[in-house]
């Protein structure tokens, strides 16, 4: 797994959100800077806890002109259900065949309860407008995850 680091450039890519319209990044990148953040599984405790703390933080990163868009191989209809459920204020994408976590060097081999397997690690991307990558957000205890984004944003 080779991740992206500070100042790469990010892949561009189109996905589908939970509504099934295809979002690009080169398009959000026109008004806003962008987290990308990549998560496992929608509706698990640990996604759902840092997928509530992003929606509650929404202004703030907003003040620094930044949106989040969460990445995850998870169907559009898993995704619906998610943002419903939670209310959720900002763009799931579904990326099912995690070739976008790949180009971000985000899917690879991990291991939980003593089974190995391929699955998305949940690591984060700041990309600025001009399309590199500011900060890569990889060492975050789930619920902290927010609050590691707002604290660099403030020290940059």
């Amino acid at each position: 797994m080779q991740t992206l680091q500070q100042g790469d450039k990010a892949p561009d890519f189109t996905l589908p959100d939970a509504n099934e319209n295809s979002v690009t990044l080169s398009e959000l990148l026109k008004e806003n800077r962008v987290l990308v953040y990549f998560y496992p599984k929608a509706m698990t405790p640990g996604c759902t806890v840092q997928a509530q703390n992003l929606r509650d933080s929404r202004k703030q990163l907003e003040e620094f002109n930044v949106v989040s868009v969460g990445i995850s191989p998870d169907a559009p209809k898993r995704l619906a259900k998610f943002t419903d459920r939670d209310e959720l204020n900002f763009t799931l994408l579904s990326d099912e065949d995690h070739k976008v976590a790949e180009d971000f060097g985000v899917w690879g081999l991990k291991k939980f309860m003593g089974k190995e397997y391929d699955g998305i690690h949940r690591i984060s991307f700041l990309v600025e407008q001009d399309g590199s990558i500011s900060k890569v957000f990889n060492k975050f205890k789930t619920k902290e995850h927010h609050e590691v984004v707002l604290e660099h944003l403030k020290q940059a």
